[in-house]
């Protein structure tokens, strides 16, 4: 059968719009296995806003949870292109590199991008 963590969704972003965007990893406690998910919504204020929300789901699944750090997603669903930039505040600036493969997986169709650009 599928593991717990197999049920977790690699990305949940806003379908449109720029947001805040948060990268996280999951690890099973005492290590094994650990994977990256990608967060975003423009109901967050604050970076921690999303990590606030996800931390419980994924601790009642039983996983440990670390933000890897933020930056900003640009979703322009119309063009189809995701563009990846800024940084967090609070949790420094996520590997934007490693935050588009995980794009990559969901939207294949996308021309996704990243910089390091604050804006």
């Amino acid at each position: 059968g599928r593991s717990a963590m197999a049920a977790v969704r690699d990305v949940e972003i806003d379908p449109e719009g720029t947001f805040k965007y948060i990268l996280v990893r999951l690890q099973r406690p005492g290590g094994g296995e650990q994977r990256d998910i990608v967060r975003g919504t423009k109901a967050a204020e604050f970076h921690n806003h999303i990590f606030e929300k996800v931390n419980p789901e994924m601790e009642k699944l039983g996983y440990e949870c670390k933000c890897l750090g933020g930056g900003k997603i640009e979703h322009n669903s119309k063009d189809k292109k995701i563009r990846v930039f800024g940084l967090s505040t609070g949790y420094g600036k996520a590997d934007h590199s490693v935050t588009v493969e995980i794009l990559k997986k969901e939207y294949t169709d996308y021309e996704i991008s990243w910089s390091d650009d604050k804006k």
